[in-house]
């Protein structure tokens, strides 16, 4: 079972993914999906103010991985630019999903099979020209 939230602004999305930190633990993946522009960096951006993250957090499109400190590490990745599940393998992040943090993926189904089955998994749709549905879907079918 998903829960699923309704956005109709930037806003509203900051908020979603502030709620959803706010219940993470050290060592939670969050596996993000969604169009260009669904809002994935603003959901991020949430996430960073619950966990007290006071640096701007942007979209590592170019630089792949973000790392912030806060209440606890967040490790952001984007992965738009791997051309396959082994590059992901090939970053080296094994130590970040299995850390003291919580890591947020961009773009995550390019990860393949490579992401941790306990993944929360997150899509954000684009409903109709400023809305979105956000479906947050925990591991073992667990919802938020």
């Amino acid at each position: 079972m998903n829960t699923v939230v309704s956005s109709n602004s930037p806003e509203e999305t900051r908020q979603a993914g502030l709620r959803l930190a706010a219940s993470l633990k050290p060592g939670d993946v969050v596996a993000l999906s969604g169009v260009l522009g669904a809002g994935k960096t603003v959901f991020v951006q949430g996430m960073a103010e619950a966990l007290e993250i006071k640096e701007p957090v942007t979209s590592p499109t170019f630089t792949l991985i973000g790392e912030y400190q806060g209440k606890l590490p967040l490790y952001h990745m984007d992965l738009y630019r791997l051309g396959s599940p082994g590059e992901f393998v090939w970053l080296g992040v094994e130590e970040m999903l299995n850390g003291k943090g919580i890591t947020v993926i961009e773009w995550a189904e390019r990860a393949g099979e490579e992401l941790p089955e306990r993944s929360i998994s997150v899509e954000i749709a684009l409903t109709k020209e400023g809305h979105r549905s956000i479906s947050i879907k925990h591991a073992a079918g667990e919802t938020e």
